[in-house]
């Protein structure tokens, strides 16, 4: 497909026209300076000096002298760059009147730039009104953000008035590059622990575990985080409310002071370009010395901070104007980073140069077990295919048949070696009652699982045995036991807690296992043809009964011919959406069943 993709800003304004598949940019465009007297316009190279000003002219003005130079090619739907989705928009969304009004309810959070998002939006619906137009958030890549990566320590009341809460930022370049990196290292994104460092004018890292965000630096707004051109990042509050007392300054003094005056510009007092802080920190000025070192020191901080979220990390990736083309700052952050196995190549550092031929670049020595990359982001690319998938319906499923639900209570799974020192040599686990799946049973036997604050006893081991041992809970068991529990999908134990089982005949210590599981349907081939939808798929889900429905977000698809058709949720989620009074056992049958709603997009589909 060749999509439009427009970028509406508040002094400028972007349009690409990009094949969705190979990337290719049939046209572009852009004004500068779009509010002045003067907006420069440049189309394919060529200068335009006659752009009107403000966007309202400006906007339909570029558009239609692109799709004169284009007038041989159809445009088969345009893409949008939105900073901010809230919490409703979750991934790329066909454009209406009541997704624009629901963004405009969001401008509060954005207010400098979704208001521009949205014109661009409406103005390029009056020029190209027969195409489908679609919306892609920033924000809608760290949606699968855990709440504790998500919550301010404000007041809850505050909190849930003015929706106050971390959305994170940078999202489409974080998922790009992260996937980018998966398919050089030749590993499922799903295998995978990166750290993603997009840094540019505008800087944040994310923390991109088995495909999905759960940590970046950015907040609720943009401001948070890593030093940056202009805005501070990270600063104490108490320094905050000083100022106002001592300064005299309102809101508005302090919000161009944080986003405009500080950052590299603030300390180096001479800008916020990189290369000229280089240059000038090279030439003994100590103040842009100064910026370089804090810059770098803030990064390399966030680097370990997420290193120790994901207890561990296999990449670590650069991109942005600086990350993709600064040496001096790839080496000032990765220098000391030997202990988590990333070991930097200071020559292929020094020698690395991007282009959109040679996208990637490895500057890792060949013994390191963490690779540290740098990979040329594209924006516009990911928007484009983003576009396209919506404007071709990849998001849509089958919403008519209708899922049986079922609560699955805390339970345990074990090998073989475990059963014999929990119940005795030699013992083999006797069958209770077959499951819903096919070939799986709850078993007589119970454990006694102990964390490091309380014990829950008769916990049903779950058969026939496994290669590794799992024990799975839900929230509320993981606060009893005082274990941090990850969410993960069953079979994932790589860095997770431990915990001791007692039984019978023994105890056992596990050095990892105790996972909260992630919400999941188990579908045959045949029901996934039906649903529209593909093992790894991540969907939402209304389940719904007489007293009452709930919408469930990031739900894992898992097909096997082995399965059945059932979703399984946890008893705090069976519990919320009103399906059980209290789970007691293994698997729970409920009254409830469930619908699809959305199918989230995967970044490797093209079309």
């Amino acid at each position: 497909m060749n999509i439009l993709v427009i970028n509406s800003g508040s002094s400028s304004v972007k349009a690409d026209i990009i094949n969705s598949v190979t990337g290719e940019r049939l046209d572009t465009a852009n004004v500068e300076r779009i509010q002045s007297d003067t907006p420069l316009m440049v189309i394919n190279g060529e200068v335009f000096t006659n752009c009107p000003t403000g966007h309202s002219n400006a906007v339909p003005f570029l558009l239609e002298q692109l799709l004169a130079h284009n007038a041989g090619q159809t445009i088969h739907a345009v893409g949008h760059r939105v900073v901010h989705g809230g919490e409703h928009f979750t991934q790329a969304t066909l454009v209406t009147d009541e997704v624009l009004a629901k963004c405009e309810g969001l401008n509060h959070l954005a207010p400098l730039h979704n208001p521009v998002n949205i014109d661009g939006i409406r103005l390029a619906r009056k020029v190209l009104p027969d195409v489908p137009h679609v919306a892609v958030f920033d924000t809608a890549f760290h949606h699968t953000l855990p709440t504790r990566a998500q919550a301010y320590a404000l007041p809850k009341k505050l909190t849930e008035k003015y929706g106050i809460r971390r959305y994170g930022f940078h999202g489409t370049s974080h998922e790009y590059v992260a996937h980018k990196a998966a398919e050089h290292l030749k590993t499922d994104i799903s295998q995978l622990r990166i750290i993603t460092c997009h840094l540019g004018n505008g800087c944040s890292v994310a923390a991109v575990e088995f495909g999905r965000s759960v940590e970046t630096s950015m907040g609720m707004t943009p401001l948070e985080g890593l030093v940056m051109g202009t805005r501070s990042g990270d600063v104490d509050p108490g320094v905050l409310a000083m100022l106002v007392r001592e300064e005299g300054l309102d809101g508005h003094s302090l919000d161009r002071l944080l986003n405009n005056e500080s950052g590299l510009l603030g300390i180096s007092g001479t800008g916020n370009d990189m290369r000229d802080i280089v240059e000038q920190a090279s030439g003994n000025n100590e103040d842009a010395r100064l910026a370089l070192h804090v810059f770098s020191h803030r990064l390399r901080k966030y680097i370990g901070a997420y290193t120790a979220v994901m207890a561990g990390v296999d990449a670590i990736v650069f991109t942005g104007g600086i990350g993709e083309n600064s040496s001096v700052v790839r080496h000032r952050a990765c220098q000391r980073l030997d202990y988590l196995g990333a070991v930097i190549d200071e020559d292929l550092n020094r020698d690395l140069k991007l282009s959109h031929e040679q996208p990637v670049g490895v500057f890792s020595m060949p013994h390191g077990r963490v690779k540290l990359l740098a990979i040329k982001t594209d924006e516009q690319y990911s928007i484009a295919r983003q576009t396209a998938q919506v404007a071709a319906e990849m998001d849509k499923v089958n919403s008519i048949s209708v899922i049986p639900v079922a609560v699955s209570a805390r339970h345990v799974h074990l090998k073989q070696e475990t059963v014999e020192a929990l119940f005795g040599p030699g013992y083999q686990l006797t069958e209770r009652a077959p499951l819903s799946q096919p070939g799986q049973f709850s078993c007589n036997e119970t454990v006694t699982v102990v964390g490091p604050k309380n014990r829950i006893e008769r916990v049903r081991i779950l058969g026939p045995v496994r290669p590794a041992d799992q024990v799975e809970i839900s929230r509320t068991d993981e606060f009893f036991l005082g274990i941090d529990a990850p969410v993960r999908e069953s079979g994932k134990i790589e860095n997770t807690p431990g915990c001791t089982l007692i039984g019978p005949y023994g105890e056992a210590a596990l050095q990892t296992g105790v996972i909260c599981a992630w919400r999941h349907i188990h579908m045959t081939p045949h029901d996934a043809d039906n649903f529209g939808v593909s093992d790894k798929d991540i969907v939402e889900v209304r389940i719904g009964n007489d007293n009452r429905s709930l919408t469930f977000g990031n739900v894992l698809v898992r097909v096997s011919p082995n399965y059945k058709l059932e979703m399984h949720i946890d008893t705090d989620e069976g519990n919320a959406a009103n399906l059980s009074p209290g789970a007691q056992g293994v698997l729970i049958h409920t009254e409830g069943s469930a619908s699809l709603l959305t199918r989230q997009l995967r970044v490797e589909e093209v079309v």
